[in-house]
Protein backbone atom coordinates (compact mmCIF):
# COMPACT_ATOMS: atom_id res chain seq x y z
CA UNK A 1 0.00 0.00 0.00
CA UNK A 2 1.63 3.08 -0.89
CA UNK A 3 1.11 6.51 0.29
CA UNK A 4 -2.81 6.93 -1.02
CA UNK A 5 -3.19 4.81 1.82
CA UNK A 6 -2.02 7.71 4.34
CA UNK A 7 -4.63 8.58 6.09
CA UNK A 8 -5.17 10.95 9.72
CA UNK A 9 -7.23 9.89 12.62
CA UNK A 10 -7.90 13.32 13.79
CA UNK A 11 -10.16 13.26 16.89
CA UNK A 12 -12.44 16.29 16.70
CA UNK A 13 -11.08 17.71 20.33
CA UNK A 14 -7.81 18.41 18.63
CA UNK A 15 -9.04 21.03 16.62
CA UNK A 16 -7.07 20.31 13.59
CA UNK A 17 -8.23 21.22 10.25
CA UNK A 18 -8.04 18.95 7.46
CA UNK A 19 -5.55 20.21 5.23
CA UNK A 20 -5.86 19.77 1.46
CA UNK A 21 -2.73 19.42 -1.55
CA UNK A 22 -2.94 22.30 -2.43
CA UNK A 23 -2.05 24.16 1.26
CA UNK A 24 0.30 21.25 2.01
CA UNK A 25 4.02 23.07 2.49
CA UNK A 26 7.53 20.97 2.83
CA UNK A 27 8.37 20.61 6.36
CA UNK A 28 11.66 23.50 6.69
CA UNK A 29 14.31 21.38 9.47
CA UNK A 30 16.35 24.27 9.24
CA UNK A 31 13.39 26.66 10.27
CA UNK A 32 13.25 28.79 13.54
CA UNK A 33 9.74 28.14 14.96
CA UNK A 34 8.77 30.34 18.25
CA UNK A 35 6.54 28.82 19.89
CA UNK A 36 4.97 28.54 23.45
CA UNK A 37 5.39 25.21 24.05
CA UNK A 38 7.07 22.93 21.53
CA UNK A 39 5.04 19.44 20.93
CA UNK A 40 5.61 15.61 22.45
CA UNK A 41 4.64 13.50 19.61
CA UNK A 42 4.20 9.81 20.91
CA UNK A 43 4.63 7.23 18.09
CA UNK A 44 3.45 3.54 19.02
CA UNK A 45 2.07 0.83 16.87
CA UNK A 46 2.71 -3.25 16.78
CA UNK A 47 5.67 -5.37 17.72
CA UNK A 48 7.67 -5.07 14.25
CA UNK A 49 4.90 -2.66 12.43
CA UNK A 50 7.95 -0.15 11.67
CA UNK A 51 8.28 2.55 14.10
CA UNK A 52 11.88 2.22 14.18
CA UNK A 53 11.70 2.76 10.72
CA UNK A 54 9.38 5.63 10.43
CA UNK A 55 11.47 7.21 13.65
CA UNK A 56 14.57 7.49 11.38
CA UNK A 57 12.65 8.71 8.93
CA UNK A 58 12.06 11.84 11.40
CA UNK A 59 15.29 11.58 12.08
CA UNK A 60 15.92 12.64 8.52
CA UNK A 61 13.38 15.20 8.44
CA UNK A 62 13.65 16.90 11.97
CA UNK A 63 17.71 15.92 12.97
CA UNK A 64 17.77 18.46 15.77
CA UNK A 65 14.65 16.47 17.61
CA UNK A 66 14.64 15.10 20.65
CA UNK A 67 14.33 11.14 20.90
CA UNK A 68 13.14 8.71 23.09
CA UNK A 69 13.27 4.95 22.75
CA UNK A 70 11.13 3.06 25.26
CA UNK A 71 12.62 -0.29 24.08
CA UNK A 72 16.28 1.06 24.58
CA UNK A 73 15.66 2.63 28.02
CA UNK A 74 14.37 -1.18 29.31
CA UNK A 75 17.03 -2.59 28.01
CA UNK A 76 19.26 0.15 29.92
CA UNK A 77 17.37 -0.50 33.10
CA UNK A 78 17.72 -4.16 33.04
CA UNK A 79 21.55 -3.94 32.70
CA UNK A 80 22.48 -1.12 35.08
CA UNK A 81 19.67 -1.07 37.37
CA UNK A 82 20.27 -3.19 40.28
CA UNK A 83 17.27 -2.86 41.48
CA UNK A 84 15.38 -3.72 38.58
CA UNK A 85 18.03 -6.52 38.27
CA UNK A 86 16.72 -7.78 42.14
CA UNK A 87 12.86 -7.70 41.32
CA UNK A 88 13.21 -9.61 37.77
CA UNK A 89 15.47 -12.14 39.74
CA UNK A 90 12.46 -12.43 42.54
CA UNK A 91 9.53 -12.82 40.14
CA UNK A 92 11.58 -14.99 37.08
CA UNK A 93 14.28 -16.45 39.08
CA UNK A 94 18.18 -17.09 38.67
CA UNK A 95 17.87 -19.19 35.89
CA UNK A 96 17.47 -16.33 33.61
CA UNK A 97 20.40 -14.63 34.32
CA UNK A 98 23.84 -15.88 33.21
CA UNK A 99 26.92 -16.46 35.29
CA UNK A 100 28.39 -13.35 34.48
CA UNK A 101 24.89 -12.13 35.38
CA UNK A 102 23.74 -11.11 32.03
CA UNK A 103 19.91 -11.69 31.57
CA UNK A 104 18.96 -13.91 28.97
CA UNK A 105 15.88 -11.92 27.11
CA UNK A 106 14.99 -15.03 25.07
CA UNK A 107 14.54 -17.09 27.59
CA UNK A 108 12.21 -14.20 29.32
CA UNK A 109 10.64 -13.85 26.37
CA UNK A 110 9.89 -17.02 26.26
CA UNK A 111 8.52 -16.89 29.67
CA UNK A 112 5.97 -13.23 29.51
CA UNK A 113 4.36 -14.11 25.86
CA UNK A 114 3.64 -17.41 26.98
CA UNK A 115 2.11 -16.55 30.31
CA UNK A 116 0.01 -13.17 30.59
CA UNK A 117 0.52 -13.23 34.63
CA UNK A 118 4.19 -13.13 34.12
CA UNK A 119 3.82 -10.57 31.54
CA UNK A 120 2.43 -7.94 33.37
CA UNK A 121 4.98 -8.43 36.33
CA UNK A 122 7.41 -7.45 34.01
CA UNK A 123 5.16 -4.88 32.89
CA UNK A 124 5.23 -3.57 36.46
CA UNK A 125 8.65 -3.33 37.00
CA UNK A 126 9.79 -1.66 33.98
CA UNK A 127 6.81 0.48 32.63
CA UNK A 128 6.76 2.99 35.66
CA UNK A 129 10.17 3.58 35.57
CA UNK A 130 10.39 4.32 32.14
CA UNK A 131 7.33 6.66 32.07
CA UNK A 132 8.62 8.50 34.65
CA UNK A 133 12.03 8.69 32.47
CA UNK A 134 10.48 9.60 29.40
CA UNK A 135 7.77 11.93 30.91
CA UNK A 136 10.64 14.10 32.79
CA UNK A 137 12.40 14.18 29.49
CA UNK A 138 9.67 15.62 27.78
CA UNK A 139 8.84 18.17 29.93
CA UNK A 140 12.38 19.09 29.82
CA UNK A 141 12.51 19.75 26.54
CA UNK A 142 8.62 21.65 26.24
CA UNK A 143 11.14 25.14 26.11
CA UNK A 144 13.39 24.34 22.99
CA UNK A 145 11.99 25.03 19.83
CA UNK A 146 12.89 21.21 18.49
CA UNK A 147 10.20 18.72 18.29
CA UNK A 148 10.46 16.27 21.28
CA UNK A 149 9.65 12.00 20.21
CA UNK A 150 8.35 9.21 22.33
CA UNK A 151 8.85 5.88 20.83
CA UNK A 152 6.80 3.90 23.38
CA UNK A 153 5.54 0.80 22.31
CA UNK A 154 2.66 -0.02 24.87
CA UNK A 155 1.65 4.04 24.70
CA UNK A 156 -2.21 3.48 25.27
CA UNK A 157 -1.37 0.46 27.72
CA UNK A 158 0.43 2.61 29.20
CA UNK A 159 -1.43 5.88 29.60
CA UNK A 160 0.96 7.25 28.02
CA UNK A 161 -0.70 9.12 25.49
CA UNK A 162 -2.35 11.51 28.12
CA UNK A 163 1.84 12.96 27.96
CA UNK A 164 1.38 13.56 24.46
CA UNK A 165 0.24 16.52 22.20
CA UNK A 166 -0.23 13.76 19.28
CA UNK A 167 -0.01 10.15 18.65
CA UNK A 168 1.27 8.01 16.17
CA UNK A 169 0.37 4.64 15.02
CA UNK A 170 2.42 2.74 12.75
CA UNK A 171 0.80 0.02 11.37
CA UNK A 172 1.17 -2.69 8.28
CA UNK A 173 -1.32 -5.55 7.01
CA UNK A 174 -1.12 -8.42 9.43
CA UNK A 175 1.09 -10.19 6.88
CA UNK A 176 4.06 -7.88 6.56
CA UNK A 177 3.63 -7.52 10.36
CA UNK A 178 3.87 -11.55 10.95
CA UNK A 179 6.28 -11.82 8.27
CA UNK A 180 8.95 -9.18 9.81
CA UNK A 181 8.54 -10.43 13.21
CA UNK A 182 9.62 -13.57 12.13
CA UNK A 183 12.64 -12.81 9.85
CA UNK A 184 13.78 -10.32 12.82
CA UNK A 185 13.72 -13.00 15.52
CA UNK A 186 13.75 -16.40 13.74
CA UNK A 187 10.68 -17.02 15.72
CA UNK A 188 8.51 -19.71 14.28
CA UNK A 189 5.22 -19.03 12.79
CA UNK A 190 2.52 -20.00 15.81
CA UNK A 191 5.28 -18.29 18.67
CA UNK A 192 5.20 -15.03 16.75
CA UNK A 193 1.16 -15.07 16.08
CA UNK A 194 1.36 -15.56 20.28
CA UNK A 195 3.36 -12.46 20.63
CA UNK A 196 1.37 -10.53 18.40
CA UNK A 197 -1.88 -11.79 20.12
CA UNK A 198 -0.66 -10.67 23.52
CA UNK A 199 -0.49 -7.64 22.49
CA UNK A 200 -3.42 -4.83 21.99
CA UNK A 201 -5.06 -5.20 18.65
CA UNK A 202 -3.38 -2.67 16.11
CA UNK A 203 -7.01 -2.04 15.13
CA UNK A 204 -7.70 -0.54 18.67
CA UNK A 205 -4.57 1.94 18.55
CA UNK A 206 -5.56 2.99 14.90
CA UNK A 207 -9.26 3.78 16.58
CA UNK A 208 -7.37 5.95 19.26
CA UNK A 209 -4.54 7.29 17.05
CA UNK A 210 -4.61 10.71 15.91
CA UNK A 211 -2.42 9.90 12.83
CA UNK A 212 -1.99 6.84 10.83
CA UNK A 213 1.10 5.56 9.75
CA UNK A 214 1.01 2.72 6.78
CA UNK A 215 3.73 1.09 6.57
CA UNK A 216 2.77 -1.59 3.57
CA UNK A 217 5.14 0.31 0.94
CA UNK A 218 8.72 0.86 0.59
CA UNK A 219 11.22 3.35 2.47
CA UNK A 220 10.15 6.09 0.15
CA UNK A 221 6.45 6.20 0.30
CA UNK A 222 7.60 5.87 4.32
CA UNK A 223 9.59 9.15 4.35
CA UNK A 224 6.86 10.52 2.47
CA UNK A 225 4.33 10.34 5.04
CA UNK A 226 6.64 11.14 7.53
CA UNK A 227 7.44 14.68 5.53
CA UNK A 228 3.47 15.13 5.27
CA UNK A 229 3.19 15.28 9.35
CA UNK A 230 6.10 17.29 10.28
CA UNK A 231 4.77 19.79 7.33
CA UNK A 232 1.43 19.78 9.58
CA UNK A 233 3.47 19.61 12.97
CA UNK A 234 5.34 22.62 11.99
CA UNK A 235 2.42 24.63 11.28
CA UNK A 236 0.42 24.40 14.35
CA UNK A 237 1.06 26.52 17.57
CA UNK A 238 1.57 24.29 20.51
CA UNK A 239 1.06 24.97 23.95
CA UNK A 240 1.55 22.77 26.84
CA UNK A 241 -2.65 20.97 27.92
Amino acid sequence: MGVTAFCFAQRALRGLDKLSAENEVAPQPGLLLIFTEMAVIGITGGISTGKTSFCECLREIVPNAKFFDADHAAHQLVDLDPEVKREIRREFGSAIFSIDQKLNREKLRDIVFGNAAKKRVLEQILHPRIRRQWSTEAKTHRNSPDFFFADIPLLYETGGEKLCDRAVVVACSYRNQLRWLMERTSLERSAAEQMINSQMTLDEKISRADHVIWNNGDHAALAEQARFLVALWQKQSWTES
